[in-house]
């Protein structure tokens, strides 16, 4: 039996795609209400309309997965399965890959941490997010200076790697697009200088797969790792996918239930244990269906969609955005590429004479706009792109260091974009209607 609904008629390019949330309406500090415009998708995009309806046409029929002997386990158990399938064909992975579902991407480069060889050297960017810049800090580590074009960052790796004692087993991770500046990185490049060198190298996808194709065959990485919830699929599950050795020797990243063949006393009175050489061995416990069958359904309405046409449209809002905001003398685009740099819908700013947090409290409270301010767990990265910038403390307190993050996607209308770009000018122009004040370190209107 079929649990999926049928599918809805397809979406043209210059269309975006129905997500929850659209017809929301917020209340303004200045009086009534108006339509959300949803601008923080780099943090967690809204559901896809069709992930929700998949999601409730399968409610009825949750059981058990891959234990149980009932009708609904089976079907669930098989759709867990079939969910495995439809991810490795949305990544592109190759034939022998495995695709591990975890909790988030922190948590499957966490788990990547976990099941590298002992004496592996890591190679990271100090632009990375904190999800791919900290599991590594215990071992054998080298970070990487910021790289200020994509050459210069295959360059700085093939020195690194070049300079590495030779032996050993090796690992680079690095991001796909980056969750502040939006711009690409040269994935297939670096990866090739990686494995000239006898190393691996982990993609960091969180930020790219919403946007933009990811083939894991094509960009010859070893693994990718990615979250549902920045996918339109916000039911807390994440992916790791890739070559399967090293997580088929390691010591399971949970132990517990599901990862385990056979489980028997020794006579010294221990317990031996058989563990599972597939997926399962790094997914102990009863796993997260609803969201695992999530990310399928968001990687089935993308693909059915067409990735060239949802690339097309962002692409164009990319641009309205830059020249909208280029046209506002008082703020600064941070990039690490240059201003040309190809992005995905992702950008941050900083606007002279304002603090951060101010002005991403304005928006929403005078405006119904959401987006995103501060470091956006790229400490290193963000005060990189900042240098000596400084701006007026939180509500007017001492100076601070910030900056405020516009992101969008597949659901966003034209409209939002018109309606931030024409939001920033009227507060910078005429500054905001309403008093702030700072509350737990935030900027609330008062």
């Amino acid at each position: 039996m079929s649990v999926h609904p049928a599918a809805p008629a397809p979406v043209r390019a210059t269309t975006p795609l129905p997500v929850l949330g659209r017809d929301v309406l917020v209340p303004l500090v200045t009086g009534g209400e108006v339509a959300y415009a949803a601008l923080d998708y780099a943090a967690s995009a809204p559901a896809l309309q069709r992930v929700w309806d998949d999601v409730a046409a399968y409610a009825p029929y949750y059981g058990s997965v891959h234990r149980g002997a009932g009708y609904l386990s089976q079907l669930s158990t098989d759709l867990f399965e079939q969910s495995r399938a439809e991810v490795a064909a949305f990544l592109g992975c190759r034939a022998d890959d495995q695709v591990v579902f975890t909790r988030s991407t922190t948590d499957s480069l966490n788990l990547l941490a976990s099941v590298v060889p002992d004496g592996t050297r890591v190679f990271v960017f100090e632009t990375e997010h904190h999800a791919s810049l900290l599991p590594w800090r215990d071992g054998d580590v080298t970070y990487l200076s910021a790289p200020r074009t994509p050459a210069e960052a295959v360059a700085l790796l093939e020195r690194a790697l070049a300079a590495r004692e030779p032996g050993g087993p090796a690992l680079v991770c690095v991001t796909g697009a980056s969750n502040v500046t939006g711009e690409l990185w040269p994935v297939r490049e670096l990866a090739a200088a990686a494995h000239a060198h006898g190393a691996r190298i982990v993609l960091d996808a969180a930020q790219l797969a919403p946007h933009h194709p990811v083939d894991v065959a094509a960009l010859d990485v070893d693994w990718v790792a990615f979250s549902g919830h920045k996918l339109y699929a916000p039911f807390g599950s994440g992916v790791l996918a890739g070559r399967a050795d090293w997580l088929r020797e390691a010591e399971p990243y949970l132990a517990g239930g599901g990862a385990s063949r056979r489980v028997a006393r020794r006579a010294d009175g221990g317990v031996e244990v058989d563990w599972h050489t597939t997926e399962a061995r790094h997914e102990a416990g009863s796993p997260n269906v609803i969201g695992v069958y999530a990310i399928a359904s968001a990687c089935r309405a993308l693909r059915e969609a067409g990735f060239d046409g949802l690339v097309e449209r962002e692409q164009a809002l990319v641009a309205r955005l830059r020249e909208g905001l280029a046209g506002i003398e008082q703020v600064r685009v941070l990039s690490l590429f240059g201003e040309d740099a190809p992005r995905v819908g992702v950008l941050s700013f900083v606007v002279d004479g304002w603090n951060s947090s101010h002005f991403a409290a304005a928006l929403s409270a005078e405006y119904g706009i959401g987006v995103r301010d501060g470091l956006f767990c790229a400490h290193p990265l963000v005060r990189t792109l900042l240098g000596d910038h400084t701006e007026p403390g939180d509500c007017g307190g001492d100076t601070t260091l910030n900056a405020v993050r516009v992101s969008f996607g597949a659901g966003t209308p034209d409209e939002h974009v018109e309606r931030f770009l024409a939001a920033v000018a009227a507060l910078v122009t005429d500054g905001a209607q309403w008093r702030y004040r700072t509350e737990n370190g935030r900027c609330v209107p008062a």
